[in-house]
């Protein structure tokens, strides 16, 4: 038998890989864990991992969980075919991997006029890295915006030209050029910010940047202005406590961060545990924050997964389902299938100096605000019954106009709240006088006189309900809307108000 050469005129190879493992338990490889050609591999949580399909019941598609890869490294964009081509390769007998947490690569370009698709060209014979500075941590995030590159490390924040260059003449003036240079020189933004490790905390709108830097618990936005620390704007304790805390001794915290475009805001939502499941506990705060006031506008209910806006809509993820925002489709204050109440807390100092006595409280809005407390300041700690006890005057909540309405049973002489009119008198709209123990109205207001609430203090000899009022320098009132007041209808809260007298310390 003899043999023949025959040539070969074009080689490819495709290799079909499972990106799933759906066997039971294997050894080290449990079920249903991301694999690489039968190891681990890329995970399907890092951008460019395998997918990992999932079904409603939370179970692995295993038709779905495979991924094809070609065999040469210049392949085309989206072809429905494969033309004639040699595989490319470069064989290193020492490949020796190095990670540089504070250096950006850069690779070739897709050109959607010609079809030529360079993205995954990394050529070895040409400086396609730029590295930032090391002392200020590892790089956590990229963000392009026309031709600027704004590179967000864990201590700093640095910008670069992209296709361009900056030439300074001798007098210090500054032009910029075109050039083969892809990325430019970095220049440092001032202020010692940085990202930490929250890149998740990262949203953007027009020109204006928003991030978190837990390292100095701190929410800033970057403009052309340069960086802004917005957690001062009345919000900086709060920050400070609760950026200081959101990692516990089991896991770090997660700082999500969107930027809403139906109401404009940035939304952030700091979460103590990453772990999504049904049965946890765990501490959350999700705030709102308005350029149009430099002010942080509302805390929120709701904690999300994820937060993201599409064509002026804002929709937030919850477990495996996906929520759209600000709809007039459900309650107002329903967030994930939950009504929860909206709720204002004020705080009332006329006169800071004096001592006074808060004799009634109101408001003008829409009827369905209630109060819930309402509290005077404390005396600080004095030792009394063998303890440190601090005392403070309390007065009784105030019902919403139709939750302390009431008719007085002329059968009996008992009081018949709201609620029981039809089951009382067989209709809803009984011909009696409506009396009111909550709100009342007046001038187009809502009025109340205050009860005071509050145990014997050292020295008092009335007090309690004979005592109309509270004292003490200042009072802090939180307001909520009810539930019987058309419930999930718009309940607006225009401005509260105290009548008080100065008491002279008694």
């Amino acid at each position: 038998m003899a043999g023949i050469i025959v040539e070969v005129k074009y080689f490819n190879t495709f290799v079909l890989k499972k990106s799933v493992q759906t066997n039971t338990q294997t050894g080290s490889r449990p079920q249903n864990q991301p694999v690489w050609n039968g190891s681990f591999g890329v995970p399907s949580t890092v951008a460019g991992g395998y997918p990992v399909v999932t079904g409603s019941n939370g179970t692995t598609e295993n038709d779905f969980s495979w991924a094809i890869e070609e065999s040469r490294i210049r392949g085309g964009y989206n072809n429905t075919s494969v033309d004639f081509s040699p595989k490319a390769y470069l064989v290193e007998d020492e490949p020796n991997a190095s990670r540089l947490g504070n250096s950006i690569i850069y690779s070739g370009i897709f050109n959607s006029r010609t079809g030529i698709n360079d993205t995954n060209v990394f050529s070895i014979g040409e400086n396609i890295t730029k590295s930032a500075d090391p002392a200020n941590g590892s790089i956590q995030l990229l963000y392009a915006e026309d031709t600027n590159l704004t590179v967000f490390q864990q201590y700093k924040v640095s910008r670069a030209l992209i296709d361009k260059d900056a030439i300074y003449s001798a007098e210090g003036g500054g032009t910029v050029t075109a050039s083969n240079l892809v990325i430019g020189v970095l220049q440092a933004y001032a202020g010692k910010f940085g990202i930490s490790n929250n890149p998740e905390s990262f949203a953007a709108y027009g020109y204006r940047k928003y991030f978190s830097d837990k390292n100095n618990n701190a929410v800033l936005r970057l403009s052309r202005d340069g960086i802004t620390e917005i957690s001062k704007y009345g919000m900086q304790d709060f920050f400070r406590d609760e950026l200081n805390n959101i990692d516990t001794s089991s896991s770090p915290g997660v700082i999500q961060g969107s930027y809403d475009l139906y109401t404009d805001q940035y939304v952030m939502s700091l979460q103590q545990d990453p772990v999504y499941n049904n049965s946890r506990t765990r501490e959350f705060k999700t705030l709102a924050f308005d350029d149009s006031i430099n002010g942080w506008t509302s805390l929120f209910t709701y904690e999300p997964i994820r937060m993201f806006s599409v064509r002026n809509k804002f929709f937030s993820m919850k477990e495996d389902k996906l929520w759209l925002h600000n709809s007039d489709l459900v309650n107002r204050g329903s967030f994930y299938g939950v009504d929860n109440p909206s709720t204002v807390t004020v705080i009332f100092n006329p006169e800071p100096i004096r001592s006074k006595t808060f004799s009634t409280m109101s408001y003008e809005g829409n009827n369905g605000w209630k109060l819930t407390t309402l509290a005077s300041d404390g005396t600080g700690k004095d030792f009394e019954n063998l303890a440190w006890n601090s005392t403070l005057d309390n007065a009784n909540s105030i019902f919403s106009y139709y939750e302390g309405e009431y008719i007085i049973n002329p059968a009996n002489g008992q009081a018949v709240t709201r609620a029981n009119y039809n089951g009382t008198f067989g209709t809803v709209n009984p011909p009696y006088p409506r009396l009111y123990a909550g709100f009342d109205r007046k001038e187009n207001a809502y009025v109340a006189n205050l009860v005071n609430n509050s145990p014997a203090a050292s020295g008092e000899i009335i007090f309690g309900e004979v005592i109309s009022g509270i004292k003490g320098f200042y009072a802090t009132a939180t307001f909520s809307t009810d539930t019987t007041t058309d419930p999930g209808g718009e309940k607006q809260l225009f401005s509260v108000a105290t009548d008080f007298f100065s008491n002279n310390g008694f």
